[in-house]
């Protein structure tokens, strides 16, 4: 078996609202290479949260996540940061495009952010958004583009960098089925075809079909875990 790209031990996370609140309860998960995991779980039960802590973008209370032997906790806001730049690409239920800037220019900031140079990022900016049917597309705003068409961009934007690992949060959520379906696909083509790790977090069953492995997550904790053909995984 390959060694774990992704791994995190006894992960925890108390917001401090109220009385508290625990929004990922001691959850243990390894993501091998080349993995496609779907977190499943009702609204609130902490799929969000768990990403975040996977990707970096929040600490947790306790516990450690690993990403290619780099241990977050022993990192500065400034490794995370750079990390996060370099190894882990994101895809949100929102898009988060850049309104200002063109679909090109969307994908291509990544790489600028980490310094590749102009050709080079020019040939994988078109690349890219050639995998995702979006090339004629290109010199348009995210205002011109519609939901679908956006996500497209946002999922181009996220493996930029040739992430280690792709973490998507309802990636599906605010599209309609059509649209939703040709997410699900390119997440399938990049993972069979490159290799892509998938971690993504979604309500939609569809992305079972995909799944190497299944986490289902309720009130914080993981509470079952499947590989593809339902048997249940330790």
């Amino acid at each position: 078996m390959s060694e774990p790209i992704l791994k995190c031990n006894e992960l925890h996370k108390r917001f401090l609202v109220g009385d508290g609140v625990d929004a990922v309860k001691d959850v243990r998960l390894t993501v091998a290479p080349g993995e496609f995991v779907l977190i499943m779980g009702p609204s609130g039960c902490g799929k969000t949260t768990l990403l975040n802590l996977l990707g970096g973008l929040d600490r947790p209370t306790r516990g450690e996540v690993i990403l290619k032997h780099r241990k977050f906790s022993r990192l500065s806001e400034n490794e995370l940061a750079r990390m996060r730049r370099t190894l882990v690409g994101f895809v949100f239920q929102f898009f988060n495009l850049l309104p200002d800037l063109t679909a090109a220019e969307n994908v291509a900031l990544p790489m600028r952010m980490i310094g590749l140079g102009h050709e080079e990022v020019a040939r994988r900016t078109l690349e890219l958004l050639d995998e995702v049917g979006m090339v004629d597309r290109a010199s348009h705003s995210p205002y011109e583009l519609s939901g679908g068409e956006q996500q497209r961009v946002a999922v181009a934007r996220a493996l930029a960098n040739r992430p280690a690992v792709v973490l998507a949060d309802e990636p599906t959520g605010n599209l309609d089925s059509q649209s939703g379906n040709r997410v699900m696909e390119l997440f399938s083509r990049f993972n069979a075809r490159h290799g892509q790790t998938f971690v993504v977090a979604s309500h939609d069953r569809g992305f079972r079909e995909y799944a190497t492995k299944v986490v289902h997550m309720l009130d914080g904790a993981v509470v079952r875990m499947e590989d593809r053909t339902g048997a249940v995984t330790p």
